[in-house]
């Protein structure tokens, strides 16, 4: 950020301040009463204090049957069973192992974050608070000098969008702000001291830009001044002693035209932004060096302003190509967003106002009230008939000779009270389009194949601000990408999860790896990449549908290897279990240390059969030399003995050599064993891939039994 002077200063506060109230005075101040209102609705406050203290006057119940809350809570887990499933596929300079690696690195990126959880923040918000929920990404160097993607929810209330945006994609607005209070202290924290002696300057000397900028706190005696109103002036008296309490400081992301120059490659047409903080001689050597051209071109860039009252704390570009936020609308119509809570509003109050009458009118059939005789009571007075009246076994005792107390008859019960509270309660199920099968209120007759259809009918009323959040997941993915290429340019290592299975230890993965040939590995800043969105079933329902669809082939007659079947369950310790079953049936590869120990004791067998070999021709050769000696000396029928012996010699010399071709018959036989196992491995990993992109693509469709082709594999023989 530059210096500015202090009429540039007041020139950049002065118009932020103008379009944060052009902002707030065009629906954010109508959305922050209605967004607090269908909060509380859910929350179960639902009744003004105004109309319970006339309620309390007057003796009437005040009730509150909160159908709102299970109706929300409904669609929330509906969400919560639809996880985002996001993929990266290649497009143009791209390569399909980067966009696998793009997918891993995203999985990793929403685990550091929590990110099903931070979505589901942003959904209730959506839901709840009128429509609005809001992601903010950006850079964190907090715990890592390279810099992590940090990904959090932001309060609806304190952003306020583009008032001329008519598209939910934040890539077409012109503006976004985020407001807070903050102390002095604070913002001496973040932005320097001199900035907040300055804000302290301004606030103290009665300068400000109203109430809506600097909060005070009073330490006098007597009333507030309430004289100014949202929009006043704010000028404190001379005779006022204040202390400030705390101002409010707008962060605004804006675009702006400005010329840039960028770098294209001629060979693909790509172009990257020449980073501003090079020189052009810089820029020009580095252009030179990859064989790039540079181009000068007008675009629109992120222009980030952080203003309090009548001081710029901050004023440069941002780092960023496109906002930080990503916003979720639960239902966009032309620019107004509004949630599902709102139309819920009117029935609710309904409700609650027939219920109460409801209970009003029977509590007054217990105490109608008496007419009395003046002076007829014995033993108790009328206020102590009016107070006791209702109690039961109660004793009126009247003088003999006047007329006797009569019991008021109540009014009745209006025909059609009754159904005019369940026309309420309905009305709320048809505008939120929950139904009893969704909610679990279904009477005991119901069939099955009837629940699920208006289960499954219910899910499609319901479809819109799930259509919604995909869009949403759409932008985040899109913006992470962004982030990923810009930014996670250096050498560094990913620890992944495991996709097929969460609970295994993470793995390590290297990206941006430089090899000493020069060859860049899993370059994650070059390529363009299409983002594809779907939705898969929470862990728990996806092992549950695995298990079932396994159980269901092997019944048919595929042969699923039972090692997968124990990896799909859910017993403890399934993977120690899974392998011990690997062992006992010879499928599991033996370790480093073990294959080297079998090897070292082939070859210890081999070698001692050669020696035995050795020996015994060793031997042979004696007895031939032997048995030619015998020969020249005599003839006689002894000399067959050597001649005996040196056939039994060669025979034993034959099984020897046999032996011995046996064993490398039986080390060539356990080689092939192993590729053959390694082939059933890879044989049943292709079958449980089949199996999971089959639950993924229908996650709410019934389970049915289905077949699934497994490649031949070849059995040891």
């Amino acid at each position: 950020m530059k210096k500015l002077n202090p009429g540039e200063e007041q020139e950049i506060a002065s118009k932020q301040w103008d379009r944060y109230v052009r902002a707030r005075d065009n629906g954010h101040l109508e959305f922050i009463d209605m967004a607090k209102k269908c909060d509380a609705f859910y929350r179960g406050e639902q009744w003004d204090d105004e109309d319970i203290a006339v309620l309390d006057a007057e003796g009437r119940p005040a009730l509150t049957i909160n159908t709102v809350l299970p109706t929300i809570n409904t669609v929330l887990g509906e969400q919560s069973t639809r996880r985002a499933d996001i993929q990266f596929k290649p497009r143009r300079g791209g390569e399909e192992e980067v966009a696998h690696t793009l997918t891993k690195l995203y999985m990793q990126i929403a685990d550091n974050n929590k990110l099903d959880w931070v979505e589901q923040q942003v959904f209730s918000d959506g839901l709840i608070m009128d429509g609005r929920g809001y992601f903010d990404v950006r850079m964190d160097f907090s715990d890592h000098v390279e810099g992590e993607i940090r990904i959090t929810a932001k309060d609806p209330l304190d952003i306020l969008i583009d008032p001329d945006a008519k598209e939910s994609d934040p890539k077409v607005w012109n503006e976004v702000f985020e407001t807070k209070w903050m102390t002095l202290d604070e913002i001496e924290e973040l932005y320097g001291k001199k900035k907040a002696e300055a804000l302290r300057f301004v606030a103290e000397n009665g300068n400000s830009f109203g109430r809506d900028s600097v909060e005070y706190e009073e330490n006098r005696f007597g009333d507030l001044d309430t004289d100014n109103d949202y929009m006043g002036s704010g000028v404190p008296n001379e005779d006022d002693y204040r202390n400030i309490k705390a101002l409010r400081v707008i962060e605004r992301q804006h675009k702006r035209m400005t010329r840039v120059e960028c770098f294209v490659d001629p060979n693909t047409g790509d172009s990257r932004l020449v980073p501003e903080a090079w020189s052009t001689t810089k820029a020009r050597k580095f252009a030179k060096q990859y064989g790039l051209n540079i181009i000068s071109k007008v675009k629109r860039k992120v222009r980030w302003t952080v203003t309090s009252d009548k001081v710029v704390l901050h004023d440069d570009w941002s780092p960023y190509d496109d906002f930080t936020i990503v916003p979720f609308f639960a239902y966009f119509r032309r620019g107004r967003p509004f949630g599902m809570v709102r139309n819920l509003l009117s029935p609710q109050e309904q409700l609650n106002k027939i219920a109460s009458q409801e209970l009003h009118i029977v509590n007054t059939t217990a105490n109608s009230g008496w007419m009395v005789e003046s002076g007829s009571l014995t033993g108790m007075t009328a206020d102590d008939l009016e107070e006791h009246g209702a109690e039961t076994g109660l004793v009126v005792e009247y003088n003999r000779g006047s007329t006797p107390p009569i019991k008021i008859q109540p009014n009745q019960i209006p025909t059609g009270l009754d159904r005019i509270g369940q026309k309420a309660a309905l009305n709320i199920k048809t505008i939120s389009g929950i139904n009893d099968s969704m909610l679990g209120t279904d009477s005991a007759e119901v069939s099955g194949v009837a629940i699920q259809a208006k289960q499954n009918r219910g899910a499609i009323m319901i479809q819109v601000p799930l259509d919604n959040l995909r869009k949403t997941r759409q932008y985040l993915a899109e913006k992470i990408l962004n982030l990923v290429q810009s930014f996670y340019t250096e050498q560094r290592i990913i620890q992944v999860t495991n996709e097929e299975d969460p609970l295994k230890p993470r793995e390590p993965m290297v990206v941006n790896e430089v090899t000493p040939e020069g060859r860049v590995i899993n370059d994650l800043t070059l390529g363009e990449y299409d983002v594809i969105v779907s939705t898969a079933p929470a862990r728990d329902s996806f092992d549950e549908v695995q298990f079932a669809e396994a159980l269901n082939l092997r019944q048919v007659g595929v042969q699923i290897p039972d090692d997968a079947v124990i990896e799909y369950s859910h017993l403890a310790r399934k993977g120690e279990l899974a392998k011990r079953i690997r062992v006992m049936t010879g499928q599991e590869p033996p370790t480093e240390e073990q294959a080297q120990m079998m090897q070292a004791q082939q070859q210890m067998e081999m070698q001692s059969v050669q020696l035995e070999i050795a020996k015994l021709e060793a031997e042979v050769r004696k007895l031939q030399t032997e048995a030619a000696v015998n020969i020249a000396k005599v003839q006689d029928m002894s000399e067959v003995d050597p001649q005996m012996r040196m056939q039994e010699m060669q025979s034993q010399l034959e099984m020897k050599q046999r032996e011995l071709d046996l064993r490398r018959e039986l080390a060539d036989l356990t080689n092939q064993t192993r590729t053959s196992q390694a082939e059933t491995n890879a044989a049943t990993r292709i079958a449980a891939t089949a199996m999971q992109t089959a639950a993924k693509q229908q996650p709410q469709q019934p389970q049915q039994p289905k077949q699934v082709e497994i490649p031949n594999m070849r059995t040891p023989q």
